[in-house]
């Protein structure tokens, strides 16, 4: 036995049993040694006990010890020191304010990080809720952030980015982008400072959402050269912002966004992450990075053993999205809230986007209680076999006119063109000059509008209901069966996110006993949601004891 170490503890706390071993390996905030007991040739752990160099009566040979976890260790160090957060954990900014004000102080509040989603918001409504977020948040210095949406109209995007700079907003989501443009550029300009020793730092940051390596690449490269000259020719940015611009990526903090509810590639994250990760190695050694990308994970997380995973494939945090829609926080409806409190896995389908409905372009919504989804596929195929409303068939026109719409097309078109006149009339000359372009418009005109209904929980309109949703959301309510999150109405965003890391973190050490070769029964790998306190920071940012987090 030479070299071997003893564990030493009340026999009481030796268990060796599977069922046992799966209660005591919950104790993740105390030290778990593999034991071995030759008498039976078991493996088995012991909680707590002490550990000696010399053998005594009672005394078991340590195999391993597994250190203490907490939920707050979870993802990178890094990234929670960067930016000032107690947990490695994410709130999406969902379109429309679902994620809203009240979600991204409470997420803040709790020591995590929150976007305010601003998709189809109007400039005037952002301000309004991004100062509610400052009022309630700049007392307690904590960090939160604003969704930063791609948006076709390039005006429109710099007007959002000038509106963040103006209130210092520290941190955004930039979602949807495709290609590097000016405002993104220069949000990154005016976000750099030099230290007294010349190193450039960031005062901003951008938290770049990607879904494809060619994407993610640009944003772990310094901005092009053609969009820093337009900005500088503009006289927006300076020689010296420029000059500091060149030696940054544009983002050090990429997720990686796999199956998610809305605009979705629908790309499984096992996949996904691990060649992200790959290119953010790759990208660090050819722009010789000194700061490492933090890349977190994203799309698919609504249960503990998925934020494990995510975390177990080298996420510095993960960021969840859909499981949110049905917390008491978000800015949807009640009816809504109920809805996916209902869904499973399969309740979920493809549908027509509202903005990228001429070229075909797709997101995943709920289809449980909903026609939505077929619905606006038929007026896609119309869309595609006819060049204007007046080609349409008779009983076409009158099917969609009675099912879909509920009115006159030329109704439609008034409701559509008062609203394009106060918001862009450009649109409007397009559709008088061209029919098809008119079509489309009226069309967008029922997707717009059944995201509409749905937040305001329009009872009229439940069957066409837009409602954005992954299957994390079935996944969620399957594991949150039994509990006291069954319910939409006690799902507050903290108990969500707090059981949700509490869950993985116990998942995680029930994985690591199994792989130093512990017998784990698979009753292990449920965590059951139960009522969290969020405990007081120590020195080493955990709580060391009990069930508070």
């Amino acid at each position: 036995m030479e070299g071997t170490w003893f564990w030493n503890g009340a026999i009481s706390e030796a268990v060796f049993d599977t069922v046992d071993i799966a209660q005591a390996v919950q104790a993740i905030r105390v030290p778990c040694f593999v034991i071995f007991d030759s008498r039976t040739n078991r493996i088995g752990v012991g909680i707590q006990g002490a550990l000696t160099a010399t053998p005594s009566p009672g005394a078991f040979p340590v195999l391993g010890i597994l250190p203490p976890i907490f939920p707050e260790w979870l993802g990178s160090r890094t990234f929670t020191m960067a930016h000032g957060l107690r947990f490695a954990y994410l709130g999406g900014g969902m379109a429309h304010g679902i994620s809203s004000s009240g979600m991204v102080a409470s997420l803040a509040e709790n020591g995590m990080l929150g976007f305010f989603g601003t998709g189809g918001m109007r400039l005037d409504s952002i301000e309004r809720e991004l100062l509610k977020i400052q009022s309630r948040m700049k007392p307690t210095g904590k960090p939160w952030g604003m969704n930063f949406i791609q948006n076709p109209e390039p005006d429109r995007e710099l007007q959002a980015i000038e509106l963040f700079l103006r209130h210092d907003v520290r941190r955004i989501e930039a979602a949807a982008f495709m290609s590097m443009n000016e405002s993104l550029v220069l949000y990154l300009c005016k976000s750099l400072r030099t230290d007294s020793e010349g190193r450039t730092f960031r005062r901003r940051y951008i938290f770049a959402k990607i879904s494809r390596p060619e994407v993610a690449k640009q944003f772990m490269s310094p901005p092009p050269e053609p969009v820093l000259a337009s900005l500088r020719a503009k006289h927006l940015v300076t020689d010296d912002e420029i000059h500091m611009a060149r030696k940054v990526p544009v983002a050090e903090d990429i997720i990686v966004e796999a199956d998610s509810g809305g605009h979705t590639d629908g790309r499984p994250l096992n996949a996904l992450f691990p060649r992200i990760l790959t290119l953010a190695r790759e990208q660090e050694r050819l722009h010789g990075l000194t700061t490492p990308f933090r890349v977190g994970a994203a799309g698919g997380i609504g249960t503990p053993s998925a934020a494990a995973a995510a975390f177990a494939m080298g996420a510095d945090f993960i960021l969840v999205g859909s499981v949110h829609q049905s917390c008491l926080e978000a800015g949807n409806s009640t009816r809504v809230k109920k809805m996916l409190e209902e869904a499973d896995i399969t309740d979920m389908q493809m549908t027509l986007s509202p903005g990228l409905f001429e070229q075909g372009g797709q997101v995943q919504v709920l289809k449980k209680g909903t026609h939505m989804g077929l619905r606006a596929r038929q007026l896609y195929r119309l869309y595609q076999a006819y060049e204007s409303i007046e080609q349409i068939p008779p009983a076409a026109r009158a099917e969609i006119e009675q099912t879909i719409f509920r009115m006159p097309l030329e109704k439609v078109w008034k409701l559509t063109a008062d609203y394009f006149e106060r918001q862009n009339p450009l649109d409007i000359d397009r559709a008088n000059a061209n029919p098809r372009v008119k079509m489309a418009l009226i069309f967008k005109w029922y997707l717009g509008q059944s995201s509409q209904w749905a937040i305001q929980g329009d009872p009229d309109r439940v069957a066409d209901y837009q409602i954005w949703c992954s299957p994390a959301m079935g996944a969620f309510n399957s594991w949150t069966a039994g509990s006291f999150l069954a319910q939409n109405t006690q799902r507050s965003v903290a108990q969500v996110a707090l059981n949700l890391l509490e869950g993985a973190a116990r998942l995680t050490r029930v994985q690591q006993a199994r792989v130093c070769g512990v017998p784990i029964d698979s009753a292990a790998f449920h965590y059951q949601p139960t009522r969290l306190e969020l405990g007081a920071e120590d020195a080493h940012n955990h709580n060391p004891s009990g069930e508070r987090i």
